[in-house]
This record gives structure tokens, C-alpha cells and sequence, in this order.
């Protein structure tokens, strides 16, 4: 797909007729541009697509659940299709939850997104208050800004291609009872001959969480490509992240959350955030739950290194499985083509132009 190729907006409502504050942004933001609408006619594969939704107060627009509904029941539906959102708010709540929940279900969709593909404007537009500042302009000419500059990102955006790509896998797990690490095992077998592989436990020792140093001392310890708390992160991660193409997270499903040291890994990359872009840099995930609520874990991933690190998500990033005892993932109904799928998406994803 080439950069000039137009830009589907999707959007609630008929064709062309985004209206209020959000109608006014994409319009400025994309003169000039080669622009369709969505009409619910032209196939979504193979586009470059701008995901636009107003939220009202109590954050249900209806025509985006319908959305998300219909990308849940057709699977490959935006295969091929690079894809960015915009989330327009009447208050100051929902409007990332919103964001996140649309990328996550385009993404299992075959959608692929560049680092920070949401732009998010809350009733208020406070969310852009260092944005306009750093510019010198005002707040909603900030939110215009945001939206040119997305615009231009996903128009742009090309996967990098890499002839062995270099996998760094994060993971908390013990290998004894641990289903997640049991699945990527199986991804490994298949991956290991076409792919570097670095494989880092964040089970043993020491893993503190960053506690939020001011910007300038943050900025300081990243200029040095260091943190202020040092450790495995420092003398481990930071190195193999600089080195990798892709990093793969392996989440066991803790409370519906990511593991504690898995948390604190994502939130001690701002340091090296500070100085380093992650843009040519994809995310993976293996996500297993106990019970229920994988996409919660998931959705972390997209928030936590996609929306806010700049980490490019690839069409169908993660593979969630249900599995509670030991060695119960691999004997799951259909396991062994799900992992062959999942390891084929990730060298397609890293190794095709």
C-alpha cells in the first residue's frame, strides 16, 4: 500500500457528515487529503483507515458497539489495513477506555496500528494543555495539530521488514506450572530457526516500579541509558529493548491485570522512553487466563506499550487462551493450529515488506 492512497474515514452516521467539534477537527486536519467515508460498501481490507467517534456524556455511542460487534464477528475483515482513532468526548472520562477497546477488536481483526494511534479529546481538552503550550497555540488548535500529525503517521506508516528479526520475550512466570510460558514454548520450536531470541525472567530478585522521578531527573538517568532505581531492568531489559525488533509479553491473567513485574517492567521503560524511539519496534502477547477476562489483560498491552510507549501493533498482536491447571493449555481443543497461526503472524508481520 502506498502513503497516497486515501483515507478511509469511519465514522457514526452518514457519509461525510461528521458534525460539532469532532467534524470540524477532521475536516481541517484532512484538507487536502484524498479522503473517502465509510459508507458500509467498500471492503476494509488493504486500507488506511481513520476510526472517528464522538462519545456523549455517559460515554454510549451506540453506532460504536455496533462497530466493535461487527469486527468481533468477522475475523480477517481489516486484514492488511493500517488503522488509526480518533475519540471525541463530551466529559473528561471513557474516551481512552473507548480508544483502547476499538484497537484492541481491530486489531484481532487484522488491523495494524502505529505507535500512538489514539487521539483522545475530552470535553474540556485539558488532555492537551502541555501540547499547547509546547506549541504556542491554542487548545483546540492543539487537538488539531494531534489529528494532522496522526493523519500523516498512519498514511505513512510501513512495517519495517527484517531478514532475521530479534524477539526479546518478557516474562514472570515459573516454568514448572506456568500454561503461558508452556505456549510460547510450542511458538519458540517455531520461530527460534527464523528469529533471534532473547528470552528475560522478571520472576527472581528485585524488580522495584518506577516512582514517578520529576521529568528532568527521569530525562537525566535516560540520557545516560540508566533509570535512577537501576537493577535487571537497567543491566538486562533496556539493552535487549534497544537490540529488538519486536518484544513479546507473556501474561498470565493476575486479577484481570498484568502480573506485578510485568506491570512494573512497562512502567520503568520511561526512562528509556525519554531517549529512545520504540516506533520501529512491534509488541506480541500471549495472554492466559484462569477463568475469563484475557481481552482485560490484553487491552493493558495496547494501553501500556502501543498508545503510550509508541509500539507498533501488528494485526492480531496476541493470542488469548482460557486454561486454569498446570499443562491444561496444550491440551486445549484446536491448541496446536492456534500456535502455528500465532507464529506465523509474527514472522509475517516482522519479515514482509
Amino acid at each position: 500500500m502506498k502513503p497516497e492512497e486515501e483515507l478511509m474515514v469511519l465514522h457514526a452516521g452518514r457519509a461525510g457528515q461528521l458534525t460539532g467539534r469532532l467534524g470540524e477537527t477532521i475536516s481541517h486536519a484532512l484538507a487536502g487529503r484524498k479522503v473517502e467515508y465509510f459508507t458500509g460498501s467498500p471492503p476494509l481490507e488493504n486500507r488506511r483507515i481513520l476510526f472517528a467517534f464522538s462519545l456523549p456524556e455517559n460515554a454510549m455511542n451506540i453506532s460504536l458497539y455496533s462497530l466493535l460487534a461487527w469486527l468481533r464477528e468477522h475475523p480477517g475483515c481489516l486484514r492488511g489495513s493500517v488503522g488509526s482513532v480518533v475519540i471525541d468526548g463530551a466529559g473528561d472520562l471513557y474516551t481512552k477506555a473507548a480508544g483502547r477497546e476499538l484497537v484492541l477488536e481491530a486489531s484481532r481483526a487484522g488491523c495494524t496500528f502505529p505507535g500512538r494511534p489514539l487521539v483522545e479529546a475530552t470535553g474540556s481538552l485539558a488532555n492537551f494543555t502541555v501540547q499547547a503550550k509546547n506549541a504556542d497555540c491554542s487548545l483546540e488548535e492543539a487537538y488539531r495539530l494531534a489529528v494532522t500529525d496522526l493523519a500523516d503517521r498512519v498514511q505513512a506508516f510501513a512495517p519495517p521488514c527484517h531478514a532475521r528479526p530479534k524477539l526479546l520475550v518478557l516474562h514472570a512466570s515459573s516454568r514448572r506450572t506456568s500454561n503461558t510460558l508452556a505456549l510460547w514454548s510450542r511458538c519458540r520450536e517455531r520461530l527460534e530457526s527464523a528469529c533471534e531470541i532473547t528470552e528475560i525472567g522478571l520472576r527472581n530478585g528485585t524488580l522495584e516500579d518506577c516512582a514517578g522521578c520529576p521529568y528532568t531527573t527521569c530525562l537525566h538517568y535516560g540520557e545516560q541509558d540508566s533509570c535512577f532505581y537501576g537493577g535487571v531492568m537497567v543491566q538486562e531489559v533496556y539493552p535487549a529493548v534497544r537490540e529488538a525488533d519486536a518484544v513479546i509479553l507473556l501474561c498470565p491473567n493476575y486479577n484481570d491485570a498484568l502480573s506485578a513485574n510485568l506491570t512494573a517492567a512497562v512502567n520503568r521503560l520511561t526512562a528509556l522512553y525519554r531517549t529512545t524511539s520504540f516506533m520501529n519496534k512491534a509488541v506480541f502477547a500471549i495472554v492466559v487466563s484462569g477463568y475469563s477476562g484475557g481481552d482485560l489483560v490484553a487491552s493493558q498491552v495496547v494501553s501500556g506499550l502501543c498508545m503510550n510507549k509508541g509500539f507498533w501493533l501488528p494485526g492480531g498482536f496476541c493470542l488469548l487462551e482460557t486454561a486454569n491447571d498446570a499443562g491444561a493449555a496444550m491440551r486445549l481443543p484446536g491448541i496446536e493450529g492456534r500456535l502455528e497461526g500465532f507464529s506465523e503472524t509474527i514472522l509475517n508481520a516482522l519479515t514482509r515488506a
